[in-house]
């Protein structure tokens, strides 16, 4: 059951490359599926496409620059430091990293719990970290797919709220296999967004429960 909120989720947004997952929130947000407001697109990366994104859509698109604490022996949680301050000068509710590649550290994941989110391209708790389509495949797997999760101090090892999977194909690139993942990630982050916004995400302990979720029980195979 669908949850009305007074007020959209107010969403800040952590990129720092091309942004694709955070275009598919705009999208999604603009038609009406998710019901949540971008208050800020926040990069590390001055000349990142997600920020030129942001501004398209009119959208508050912040460069945080990290130079500024290189060479800090706390350089990364100073920058986190930098960050939170600003994710709560627009009074954030939700946090999604969407192609941000710094890991982010208990500064921001404490002040966040559960309250931050990334999606990552494989099927966690498989493959965590980089190459993930190239291990996949080398792995010889039959399915690969996408993970939203909340974010812990561990690296891509939160609580899991929401999978979606994609056969490997015999002839499979790390590359090809990448770009279906994607059209995957383009659903899935959004639509955990709104799960989160209808207050339906309930976390006890590693597990995620959706209340109210109709699961339709059939299983994935592959290959058929």
């Amino acid at each position: 059951m669908s949850i009305s909120r007074m007020t959209p989720l107010r969403v800040a947004v952590l990129a720092s490359g091309r942004g694709s997952n955070l275009q598919a929130i705009i999208d999604a947000i603009e038609a009406g599926q998710v019901q949540a407001q971008i208050v800020a697109v926040i990069s590390n990366k001055k000349d990142a496409v997600a920020l030129e994104r942001a501004r398209k859509h009119e959208l508050n698109d912040l460069f945080v620059d990290p130079k500024p604490f290189v060479g800090r022996p706390d350089s990364r949680e100073a920058y986190d430091r930098s960050l939170l301050e600003v994710l709560q000068q627009h009074n954030v509710e939700l946090v999604l990293l969407a192609g941000y590649m710094k890991i982010v550290t208990a500064v921001l994941v404490n002040a966040y719990a559960n309250h931050m989110m990334n999606i990552h391209p494989s099927l966690l708790p498989s493959f965590p970290g980089l190459d993930v389509q190239k291990k996949a495949i080398d792995w010889g797997c039959k399915l690969a797919g996408c993970t939203v999760h909340f974010v812990t101090e561990g690296v891509d090892e939160g609580p899991i709220i929401i999978q979606a999977a994609v056969p490997i194909l015999d002839d499979d690139t790390p590359e090809t296999l990448a770009a279906r993942i994607l059209v995957q990630e383009h659903k899935v982050y959004p639509r955990a967004v709104q799960l989160f916004a209808e207050g339906r995400l309930r976390v006890d302990g590693r597990r995620v429960f959706i209340d109210d979720a109709k699961p339709d029980g059939e299983a994935i195979i592959s290959p058929t």
